[in-house]
């Protein structure tokens, strides 16, 4: 009998794009998605879908052993940006659902979890270029702090009880197909709808603010890699570094401009600013690259020319 999948937070930016492609490999039925909220989009509605609070323990148990669920993606959180507004809550959507998929492990009722890290557990005490994988962490978010605590109780879980849990710290994530989710670098995306719409855009971050970033067909392969990687290859089970592409505001908006010469941008930072400074501007992925093959395709270039297209293509549908 086939193993059978379950997303979680399968409505979400990463989450909505992950479960297609885990359906395009597998097979419709072999992929449940879940989330809080039934989902708008046609194509998740095509396969298997179940309404899930990821913070009640019971229901998620009755969702893996109903479906005999064999891996599970743990995909619900509050990103930065909105964990600012309701600090209480992300830390505790965040960090419970973390120990319920953790538990199911424990419990030997699932075989393989991914859970996502990201860029926010480093703080403005880490070396900002080429930050290494092992180094000063100080988070100063709700989110971050969340994935700190979390990346922890990952490898503890994993040496404890010998939970196969495997982690990514994700950097800023560029897609067209869903909209941007409440975090940080949301200003990338939102910047090619306003490029095509209006040929204008104020960005909440400084011309000069570098922040690691990429484009979301990376971050999925990236995804489904470590989970195919052979478990003795995951040697590091808090949560791998992964690089793409760094960049800022300016020489975003001058790639555009080649595209599109009237564009024009503004700045006008908000409380995003102070988030983003406690951020790196470039990361250090060599163990992702040694230990199972990473490999990242889209620079900025090929990110600029795919957001482009895909954002004139949602345009015209509407």
């Amino acid at each position: 009998m086939p193993s059978k999948i379950l997303i979680v937070g399968a409505c979400g930016q990463i989450g909505s794009e992950l479960t297609l492609a885990l359906r395009d490999i597998h097979g419709e039925n072999a992929v449940i998605a879940s989330d809080i909220k039934a989902p708008t989009s046609p194509e998740l509605s095509g396969g298997p879908f179940e309404i899930l609070d990821a913070t009640d323990y019971e229901s998620f148990k009755s969702i893996v052993t109903t479906h005999d669920i064999d891996t599970v993606y743990m995909m619900a959180a509050m990103l930065s940006g909105t964990a600012e507004k309701f600090p209480e809550k992300g830390w505790d959507l965040n960090m419970t659902s973390l120990f319920n998929v953790l538990n199911l492990g424990k419990e030997n009722l699932i075989n393989k979890i991914f859970w996502p890290s990201s860029i926010a557990v480093f703080g403005p005490t880490t070396p900002k270029v080429d930050t290494p994988q092992q180094t000063v962490m100080e988070p100063t978010t709700v989110y971050g702090i969340s994935k700190q605590a979390g990346e922890r109780w990952c490898a503890y879980y994993h040496k404890r009880y010998g939970v196969d849990v495997r982690s990514i710290r994700y950097p800023g994530l560029i897609s067209y197909k869903t909209p941007p989710g409440g975090g940080t670098t949301d200003y990338a995306i939102e910047i090619f709808h306003e490029a095509l719409k209006s040929q204008k855009y104020t960005s909440f971050l400084s011309a000069e603010t570098a922040l690691p970033m990429m484009y979301m067909d990376d971050a999925i392969h990236a995804t489904i890699s470590i989970m195919d990687a052979p478990s003795d290859s995951v040697k590091i089970r808090s949560s791998y570094n992964l690089a793409g592409v760094s960049f800022t505001p300016e020489e975003l908006y001058k790639e555009i401009k080649k595209q599109i010469p009237d564009f024009e941008l503004a700045y006008e930072t908000d409380f995003r600013q102070a988030i983003a400074d406690s951020w790196p501007n470039s990361i250090d992925d060599t163990e992702a690259r040694t230990d199972w093959g990473w490999r990242h395709d889209f620079n900025l270039e090929m990110i600029v020319k795919e957001m482009l297209e895909g954002v004139k293509s949602l345009e015209e549908v509407k």
